[in-house]
């Protein structure tokens, strides 16, 4: 798979992966900073199918927590990228809160959405992008862009109870919303692996991970063809 690597803003890098005449996925990493080469494995299973993918950088520790740096990312895909198929936003660990964070506030940030994917999604703490709670604000949106939220049961950094919490959230408030819970762990959802020496989470190599991410980006294909 051809990477080509952008700076999408000042100091901050990008890859674009895959098809951008098809539709388009914004893929978010987690919490660690400029972590995107963790997610590549699976960017590049997306891909595959077909798919463009643009899979920027981000500082979660900077003085905003990220919140710059992700709309930059989204400023990039609309004025530079361009989709013309509609864009698909995934999000991993807290990258996946900011997902749902985005889509809960997506026409303020002038993005159409036609869905969106949370890997194991940090739903515990304020959303990134608007600094308050999610369900603050899904009672008042009238575009409901569907949801869905996967989550491994053998997660230990953030349990399953986290998506089952936030998707009953959803049903209340009139969103639509599907839960999957996987046979994965926090980092094989996003085709990662925790590396402890280094205290990261580094791009899988294993068959046993890349087999979790090559379902999760089936199941992101899914979605996106609907």
């Amino acid at each position: 798979m051809i990477v080509d690597t952008v700076e999408y803003a000042p100091g901050r890098l990008a890859d674009l992966l895959g098809d951008f005449s098809a539709r388009t996925v914004l893929m978010w990493h987690g919490q660690q900073s400029n972590a995107r080469a963790a997610m590549r494995p699976l960017a590049a299973l997306v891909a595959e199918h077909g798919l463009g993918v643009v899979l920027p950088d981000w500082d979660s520790h900077s003085d905003d927590g990220g919140r710059g740096d992700l709309l930059r990312s989204v400023r990039y895909l609309t004025d530079t990228v361009k989709p013309s198929a509609g864009v698909v936003l995934v999000g991993w660990s807290l990258g996946g809160l900011a997902a749902a964070g985005l889509t809960v506030h997506a026409r303020e940030h002038g993005i159409e959405l036609v869905h969106t994917v949370c890997l194991a999604g940090a739903f515990v703490v304020p959303d990134l992008i608007s600094g308050q709670p999610l369900e603050n604000a899904l009672a008042d949106n009238r575009r409901r862009t569907p949801f869905t939220l996967l989550h491994g049961v053998a997660d230990d950094v953030l349990p399953v109870e986290v998506s089952r919490s936030f998707a009953a959230t959803l049903e209340r408030n009139d969103w639509p919303v599907t839960i999957v819970e996987l046979a994965a762990d926090h980092g094989s959802i996003a085709g990662a692996t925790y590396d402890s020496a280094a205290d990261r989470y580094a791009a899988a190599t294993d068959f046993e991970t890349l087999a979790v991410a090559s379902d999760v980006a089936r199941r992101i294909a899914g979605v996106a063809r609907r």
